[in-house]
This record gives C-alpha cells, structure tokens and sequence, in this order.
C-alpha cells in the first residue's frame, strides 16, 4: 500500500534555500516535506572545498529563527568592514575609495563568511531533528497540481499531498518550465570563479570589493582554523576566454594572478581549496508563481554577484513566504490558496527587480576600462566616502535591510 503523507507545504530542492524553508516552516510548526533528487551529504565533515557564503545580518536572522545558526560548526566569520576600491590588475586601487565600518551602523557586523560544508552540515542536523519535517532524498517527484491541492509521487512509492508546492530547484527550474513560467535572461559574456586563498597577514575582518575592467573581484574573511589561521574566499569575475586560461594555470601561477587583481594588503596569497567557476548570466522569471505553486531563489531570479547578494535575495523569498504561510494556517485559511499566491509575489518581485537592476547598473558602471568613466566612477566614491548619510543608506542594503524586506528578517541577531 502506498504511503501517503499530508503536509501544508511541499518544497522540491533542498539547497540552502529550499532547505531553509523547510527548517522554517516545521520550526514554527508547519507541516512541511522537502524532496531532492540527490541524497543529502554525510554528517561527517567534509574536507575544505574553497567554497562560503556571504551571510548578510538579516538573514543570519531568518537562520537563526530557523534553528540553523547555532548549530554551525564552529563561529562564522564576521565582516565588519568593508574597502571598495577602482583600479587595474597590477597595479595599485585609486586613493578615492570607499570604506564601510559596522560600528558606525551599531547594528552589529554587516555580514559573516559561512564554509559551504559547515551550513549544509547545520541543515542537515536541524531538518532531521524537526518533528514537523519529513525529508525524502534521494527521491524523484513526479507533481501534479489542480485548484484544489497538489499530490507528489515520488520515486521511493510514497505520495505526499500538498497544499502548497515550492520550486527551489536553481536556474534550469524543471517545476518553472513545467507550470510554462518563461524567464527573462541577460549572458554577461564573464565566468565566475570562486575559490580561497591563505594569506600571510590577518585580513582584520575587512571585506575588499575590488572593481576592475572585466569584471570585480571580492575578498572576504574567513573565520580562521588550524589549518588555515589567515584565509579568505575569492569571487572573481573575468571574460570567459581570460577566465578559461587563468582557470587552467598550476597554483603558482594562478595565485600571482589572483595577488595581481587582490594587491598586497595581505602579503603573499596561496590558493587553497578547489577552484570553482560557473558563466556569469542575469535570470528574471516573469511571474513568481503558479496553480499551487511558488518558485524561490535561483528558480525565481539570478543575478550578477558583483554585490555578494544572491543567496541573501533568496533567504529574503524564504522569510517572506514562510511568513506568508505561518499567518495564513493561523488565520484557518488556505496556505496555497490564489490570494497567499498573489500577496507572496507582490512582496517578493520588486525587491528581486531592485536588486537585479542594481547590481546589472554596477556591473555596466564598474565593467569597463573607458578612462572618463573610471574618474567618474573614482570621483563618485570619493563623494560618497564624504556623505555620512548616503555611506548609511548603502551600509544598511548590504546588511538586507530595506523597505521590502519580510518582519521574519528584521531585527539584531537572535531576534524573530
């Protein structure tokens, strides 16, 4: 006899955002499945694989609320300030820079650097330890919605019916194209590395945003280990044929071109970890939502990581949903009904709109060479680093904070 399981919400993906969702959710006491074709990665520590995540303050909120911040590993490590600097590989950053300081804000670190493997091994411990979550993977879902409910049949015989399903699969989305959700896309010709480095000095908790002609490159602490007591993760954007040669260099001589766009502020550079690298592409689906159906992160919107900010907009779908849900169950309405549909994409797409504008503005702004554009652009941080006000306004965005942000979100750390 097949097994049936009744849940309000059934989430098919279960990365760091679609695994969010589902701690959330079973958190506040929602009845909650999530489904992933691949098996979930041991409990044991995994070796160091080069890979971390910009946590940003308000979704080291939504986190928290989850259950999954205390259980990370070890202490995260904070940013608390930041360096934006314009210049050319090799050579030294214009002096009109733009710093950032967290004690300025008093609302505590703009962010924190979290390893890969340590958030997965938090989501993992929290998800199998929450009575209101069952967790199927490996396992395929075969779905089918109707106005009235959705039933997933999954590979292993058991069925789970829904109220609400929840796409969080990434980019190629198999639940977005099935529901005929057409999506909007920019290629920005560049391919994105990701990696770490070990340094020779402290970074002191400063993040360095680094804006060159092909693209930016970012440095950003790390918390420190035995192993690794200085390191930092790089995010480093470059066009795709000098990315390819760069990618295909042995670690002498890829750490020089790292230390060539990242300069000497931490003496020499060694890379650490393996190299990471995905092409560069903007993705905007032109509606949020469907029969029973919501798409989240990378399944809604993908952007250029020029501000560090991709993971952060799909925890803000991730609070903004789950808030969604909890308040429509406590109100004895339908937690996948049109209306929690409709209010859940007006909540959601201006922000990931904003964001996207944002962040292709930056890259077309920064993403050149043209000499009266850099002294604009030098110009233009200089006057910025002299307005308290404006410094604020940016400061506050890099934390997540702003006027579409979900109540899930808002708060100091270990707040609700």
């Amino acid at each position: 006899m097949t097994k049936r399981i009744e849940v309000a919400v059934c989430i098919i993906g279960a990365g760091p955002v679609g695994a969010t969702l589902a701690a959330a959710l079973a958190a506040g006491g929602v009845p909650a499945a999530v489904v992933d074709s691949a098996p979930l990665p041991p409990m044991e520590l995994p070796e160091f694989d080069g890979r971390a995540y910009a946590i940003a303050l308000t979704s080291r909120n939504l986190l928290e609320a989850a259950g999954v911040w205390p259980l990370l590993p070890w202490a995260p490590g904070p940013i608390t300030r930041i360096r934006c600097a314009d210049g050319l590989p090799g050579e030294a950053p214009s002096r009109l820079a733009l710093h950032f300081d967290a004690a300025e804000t008093g609302a505590g670190p703009f962010g924190w650097m979290v390893e890969a493997r340590a958030l997965r091994m938090a989501l993992n411990a929290r998800m199998g330890a929450l009575a209101h979550l069952s967790v199927h993977a490996p396992a395929r879902a075969e779905v089918t919605r109707t106005p009235e409910g959705a039933e997933i049949r999954l590979s292993t015989g058991e069925t789970i019916v829904a109220r609400l399903v929840v796409a969080a699969e990434g980019r190629r989305s198999p639940l977005r194209r099935q529901a005929g959700i057409g999506a909007a896309t920019l290629d920005y010709r560049q391919t994105g590395i990701v990696g770490a480095v070990a340094h020779e000095r402290p970074h002191g908790q400063e993040a360095l945003e680094q804006f060159l002609p092909n693209g930016p490159f970012a440095q950003l602490p790390l918390a420190p280990t035995a192993e690794h007591p200085n390191a930092s993760a790089i995010v480093w954007s470059e066009k795709r044929a000098i990315a390819e040669r760069v990618l295909a260099l042995p670690d002498t001589e890829y750490g020089r071109e790292i230390q060539r766009r990242m300069g000497d502020h931490l003496g020499k550079v060694t890379p650490i970890g393996r190299r990471w690298s995905y092409p560069l592409t903007a993705m905007h689906a032109l509606r949020y939502t469907d029969t029973r159906l919501a798409l989240v992160g990378d399944a809604a919107h993908g952007i250029h990581p020029i501000a560090g900010q991709g993971l952060n907009l799909g925890f803000r779908d991730v609070a903004a949903l789950a808030e969604l849900v909890a308040q429509a169950l406590a109100r004895g309405e339908d937690p996948g009904g049109p209306a929690l549909l409709a209010a859940y994409q007006a909540r959601r797409r201006p922000d990931a709109m904003l964001m996207l504008g944002a962040t292709h503005a930056l890259e077309r702004l920064f993403g050149n060479s043209l000499p009266p554009l850099r002294l604009a652009r030098r110009l233009g941080m200089g006057a910025v680093e002299r307005m308290p006000r404006l410094k604020d306004f940016f400061a506050r965005r890099a934390m997540g904070f702003g006027p579409l942000t979900g109540s899930l979100m808002l708060g100091r750390p270990g707040g609700a």
